[in-house]
């Protein structure tokens, strides 16, 4: 499978500034102002920080039943996949995105000084994908059309007493992707870890199980860094604490689906 760790990426904050937007609604938005900083987002920065390993660390593997390693072959199918700016179906992913994203306003092209908007570090958001790969814009996508409400709210930042200083929500859409992928142990053959051997189980009975823990996790990583009184440095720290609340819900013993998750309470449709 793709090395995910690879090939760090430049920080990048973003700066709240408070203005209308006529996109056919009455409510108030942000734009962004992006500055470049030290830390790193992607690739080998984010995976040192929240997929830490500890060699002590028991690594049993779990065996599955037979339609759990059917579903865990079609989603590592899937994480196989980088996006490819010549593939129709991913042009059109990206075009549905900002659609969802920012309905109304046309899009003047696939490279546009417009995507900094959604918090893409650039002109050009395909460079970002580079941490998660093609399931990372079909996550956002899921997201934007499962929960239009709570991925709103994200994307404007409309909740809260926030930091002056923003962290970047197509960014770190990427990061949380890339997080799960870790947390989960995605890429062995057999989960070896008891988390991942328990999202298996959901997964078998939720084929979307993926995307929609994704939407949990964005969710949870927003009502965190808003509880946390998180600025652009503390992104790692809130990511931490977002996998470490992650990880005790999922192990519960009264959770039998990913809906009954505390945390699945915080998205709104």
């Amino acid at each position: 499978m793709e090395d995910r760790g690879g090939g760090g990426g430049s920080f990048v904050a973003v700066r709240r500034i408070s203005q209308g937007l006529d996109r056919g609604s009455d409510y108030h938005s942000t734009s962004a102002e992006v500055v470049a900083g030290s830390a790193a987002w992607l690739g080998k920065g984010l995976s040192c920080v929240c997929a830490q390993r500890r060699d002590s660390d028991a690594r049993p593997s779990f065996d599955l039943t037979p339609a759990q390693e059917e579903c865990l072959e079609k989603l590592q199918n899937r994480l196989d996949v980088t996006y490819d700016s010549t593939i129709p179906e991913h042009q059109e992913a990206l075009w549905a995105l900002w659609h969802a994203a920012f309905p109304g306003e046309e899009l003047q092209g696939l490279i546009s000084e417009q995507w900094k908007e959604m918090g893409w570090q650039g002109k050009d958001p395909s460079t970002d994908f580079r941490g998660g790969g093609f399931i990372s814009l079909e996550n956002l996508l899921y997201f934007a059309r499962n929960f239009p409400k709570s991925f709103q709210d994200l994307l404007r930042k409309q909740e809260g007493d926030r930091a002056l200083w923003e962290y970047p929500f197509a960014v770190g859409g990427v990061n949380i992707t890339f997080m799960l992928i870790q947390m989960l142990d995605l890429e062995a053959v057999k989960p070896r870890t008891l988390v991942g051997a328990t999202f298996l189980k959901f997964l078998a009975e939720n084929e979307s199980a993926f995307d929609l823990l994704y939407c949990i996790t964005f969710k949870l990583m927003d009502h965190l860094w808003l509880s946390m009184h998180a600025s652009y440095m503390d992104f790692n720290a809130v990511m931490k604490a977002t996998r470490r609340q992650l990880e005790s819900e999922l192990l519960q013993e009264d959770i039998m689906r990913l809906e009954d998750l505390p945390s699945y309470s915080l998205l709104s449709r």
